[in-house]
């Protein structure tokens, strides 16, 4: 198996202030199995550790068929149907949403350990997730053969490589940004290293965004770079 999830959502929301923890929570405890029991991969849940009231999370999917089935399943199950307004009752926006697919078929996601279990200990750690805008589709052969190695240059290489899924969106019930050329990759900073001094990861994220500005001439607007802090329960970490 190259890769866990052909299809990849990455969802930003905007909660009520003070409900994050909540949310987390709720998530973690509820919303793991029973969406991987519907055949959703769950790839990982953050906190963004810049911005208070944000939620981010990835999930995958096989395909766009499956998406459909797989979100029909969860939405309309009976975990949605008790926690749903627990969950709404949290939440101020929930549609930035970007639909996803790898850039290459080696550069998705490889296959993610099962959850942690509740209560147990896991290493701090941090992901960073950088977003480019493009203004046309991104050139894939540069972006596998440049880019995707001058990011490893960095110390810190890409987990996942992944371009807009330009599909029309399968459970229209569940809004995604439409009409837009991304380039999106995910890396993984140890927050647990003393070694390493956040100087040290900022001078990383700024090497991150270098590349970016060198090696995608297509390149709409400066990356934005979303610093992910896993929840207790998230696979990815």
């Amino acid at each position: 198996m190259v890769g866990c999830c052909p299809v990849v959502e990455l969802r930003q929301y905007t909660l009520r202030p003070g409900q994050r923890d909540v949310l987390v929570e709720l998530f973690d405890r509820e919303f793991v199995e029973s969406q991987e029991a519907v055949g959703i991969e769950l790839i990982g849940q953050f906190r963004d550790l810049d911005r208070p009231d944000r939620f981010v999370w990835l999930r995958g999917f096989p395909n766009m068929d499956r998406r459909r089935t797989a979100l029909e399943a969860f939405y309309g199950g009976a975990v949605w149907r008790a926690h749903s307004a627990a969950a709404n009752a949290t939440m101020v926006d929930v549609d930035d949403v970007l639909l996803l697919r790898p850039l290459t078929a080696a550069s998705g996601f490889g296959p993610q350990p099962p959850p942690p279990a509740a209560g147990a200990r896991t290493p701090a750690s941090m992901l960073v997730a950088t977003i480019c805008s493009l203004e046309g589709p991104a050139d894939v052969a540069v972006a596998d053969r440049e880019l995707v190695p001058a990011l490893a240059a960095t110390g810190s290489p890409a987990l996942a490589t992944l371009v807009e899924e330009p599909s029309e969106n399968t459970f229209p019930a569940l809004p995604v940004r439409t009409g837009e050329h991304v380039l999106v990759w995910i890396q993984r900073m140890d927050a647990s290293e003393p070694a390493v001094p956040d100087d040290s990861r900022d001078e990383q994220l700024r090497a991150a965004a270098a590349v970016a500005g060198d090696l995608l001439p297509n390149l709409a607007a400066a990356p934005v770079q979303l610093r992910l802090g896993p929840t207790p329960r998230s696979r990815l970490r």
